[in-house]
C-alpha cells in the first residue's frame, strides 16, 4: 500500500521516514519530495509497505503525531487519476477601453485623474 505523509519537518530525510514507519511492518520505499530547482525538501513523502494490514495500522498510528515539531499528516495516497479535480481555469477576457473604470468618469490616464481630483 502506498501511503502519503504530508506536513514532514524539512530536515527529515527518506531513512529517517523509513525508520519511523518500519516499527509497524516492512517498508519497500520510503522516499521524501524534493523541489529540483532549490533541492529543499517540500515537506511531504510517500512510504510503499508490503503488507496492507500494517500500512493501515502506521496510517491510524501515525496521523496526528508529532515529528520534530510538526503534527503529521498520514493517509492512503491516491493515484493521480482518482484525485479530485479541481475546477478548471476561466480566462479572463480583457476590457475594452469603454469598459474601463476610469472612462466611467468621462477622461482616462493622467487627464482623467486630474479631473476627478480636482473636479
Amino acid at each position: 500500500m502506498n501511503i502519503y505523509v504530508g506536513n514532514l519537518p524539512y530536515s527529515v530525510r527518506d531513512e529517517e521516514l523509513r525508520a519511523t514507519f518500519e516499527a509497524y511492518g516492512q517498508v519497500v520505499a520510503a522516499e521524501v519530495i524534493f523541489d529540483k530547482r532549490t533541492r529543499r525538501s517540500r515537506g511531504y513523502g510517500f512510504v510503499e509497505m508490503a503488507d496492507d494490514a500494517a500500512a493501515t495500522k502506521a496510517i491510524a498510528a501515525l496521523n496526528g503525531q508529532e515529528l520534530h515539531g510538526r503534527e503529521l499528516r498520514v493517509d492512503a495516497s491516491q493515484p493521480r487519476s482518482e484525485k479530485p479535480q479541481s475546477a478548471p481555469r476561466t480566462e479572463r477576457t480583457p476590457r475594452t477601453p469603454s469598459e474601463s473604470p476610469a472612462n466611467e468618469a468621462g477622461a482616462s490616464g493622467i487627464k482623467g485623474f486630474l479631473k476627478r481630483l480636482f473636479g
